[in-house]
């Protein structure tokens, strides 16, 4: 059997482009062209990262996307391996998707019940169109303030202290392109080489890319139905990512207590905590907890965006933190030429000062909240569900090693689905898939949900 070893694998650390993409995309390449053949076995990641002086955590992440979209194969602790097709080899999708193998079905409309996509059909076309025009009115700008703009600043505090109880100044906000951009700004200014970042697990893959494409040793820290266990985290972690309003994907709340064993942990360390309020703005059980930030702003950067809220393609987000922190991250962002559009700040403080988010976010609190009693309705009496008191996605809870075969099963009725297994990093403790109601409308979750829980109660 032949040796990845003796493949002439050449990784980049100068490139644009993510060790962990140019890593997958090599032996992608590999497999399509016949240098690897279905069957061999691949290194484990600790001796392919050896071999090619990477973290591990870049392997790791190359090795799961490959999994997802098919070209890898194996069972724990008996290797990796090039899958074994009976049918000639797929070109390379045009946009690789790790949550599922999509496929077309004649006559039937496809239903996304992946997480992470919320409704973007349903908004105010008028108050759209004037927060627009009011920002084609203004000139072109120069480079944009690294803070943001500062009206846009103040006008977040005051949506901050409203909206999540969170005490803050424009002094205390930097506007970012949303919580990657975030991420890789808390990356750029709190780790390196050498340095160790915790992330949850399982959790938001993005998180792990870029601090590992930073530099740093991506740490993985476990979670149960709360969220993160604060007990047993290293003491050696210079950052922690964290999901304490709705972990992503499990789906717990961070109980009080536990927030404050997770402070006094940061403060012992001096670890900085970074709070991902991804979808806070969405429960229907009861008020959100206060952020975490609130509780202790020396330790707690928080990053916020209008992905969810409002859209992904708007590219606005916000991290707040202090002020010392702030002024480290907007020098980085002068040296790398980071910056968020003007026009589109603008265009976010208008809809924040006429009141028209905020009327959006309450319209669409009322229709998630629709799509999620039908989650719960069609598939609680199939499976246990978790985390469906908030958010855009509950976690479906399956015997282990069902979820890639209902996967595949469902894509063939079409609907797409994903495993709350591709979220993981460490060792494997939870199966089952993670559902998302965001982006389909209430018919299709319906439908969907029904095609799902025969698939399910059939595997039972």
């Amino acid at each position: 059997m032949r040796s990845l070893v003796d493949l002439p694998i050449s990784l980049s650390r100068e490139a644009a482009v993510p060790l962990t993409t140019q890593l997958a995309d090599w032996l992608r390449g590999a497999m399509l062209s016949g240098s690897l053949a279905p069957g061999e076995r691949l290194p484990s990641s600790r001796g392919l990262a050896d071999q090619l002086s990477v973290s591990r955590t870049v392997v790791t992440e190359a090795y799961q996307q490959l999994y997802a979209e098919g070209w890898l194969e194996g069972r724990h602790g008996s290797g990796t391996f090039v899958a074994t097709l009976d049918s000639p080899r797929r070109s390379v999708p045009e946009t690789p998707s790790p949550r599922m193998r999509r496929r077309a079905v004649p006559g039937e409309k496809e239903i996304n019940l992946t997480p992470g996509h919320p409704w973007v059909r349903d908004y105010d076309r008028a108050a759209w169109k004037r927060a627009w025009r009011k920002a084609a009115e203004l000139p072109p700008g120069d480079y944009p303030d690294p803070y943001g703009l500062p009206h846009l600043r103040e006008l977040l505090a005051d949506h901050l202290r409203r909206a999540r109880s969170v005490p803050v100044g424009p002094e205390n906000i930097l506007v970012t392109r949303g919580t990657g951009n975030g991420l890789d700004l808390c990356a750029l200014a709190l780790l390196g080489a050498g340095t160790r970042a915790g992330v949850e697990d399982p959790g938001y893959h993005v998180a792990r890319t870029v601090f590992a494409a930073r530099g740093a040793e991506v740490v993985p820290c476990p979670v149960d139905e709360d969220g993160v266990i604060a007990e047993g985290l290293p003491d050696d972690l210079r950052l922690l990512y964290t999901t304490p309003a709705h972990q992503y994907p499990v789906g717990g709340r961070l109980p009080i207590p536990r927030r404050e064993r997770l402070l006094a942990w940061a403060r012992r360390t001096g670890a900085i905590v970074v709070e991902d309020d991804y979808d806070a703005e969405f429960r229907y059980d009861v008020a959100p907890l206060p952020a975490l930030y609130g509780l202790d702003p020396a330790r707690v950067v928080l990053l916020g965006t209008l992905s969810k809220s409002l859209a992904p393609d708007i590219g606005v987000g916000w991290l707040v933190g202090a002020p010392e922190l702030l002024d480290r991250i907007a020098e980085i962002r002068r040296a790398v030429c980071d910056r968020t559009s003007g026009p589109v700040q603008h265009a976010v403080a208008t809809l924040l000062e006429r009141g028209d988010l905020d009327r959006h976010l309450r319209r669409m609190r009322l229709e998630y909240a629709r799509r999620r009693a039908v989650v719960v309705e069609v598939l609680g009496e199939v499976c246990r569900l978790r985390g469906d008191t908030a958010g855009l996605h509950v976690l479906a809870e399956l015997a282990p090693g069902t979820g890639p075969d209902i996967v595949e099963r469902a894509a063939e009725r079409g609907v797409l689905l994903d495993t709350v297994e591709r979220h993981h990093f460490g060792p494997e403790r939870l199966h089952g898939l993670v559902i998302g109601y965001g982006s389909a409308s209430l018919t299709d979750v319906r439908r969907g949900c029904r095609i799902l829980a025969g698939l399910i109660g059939g595997a039972a």
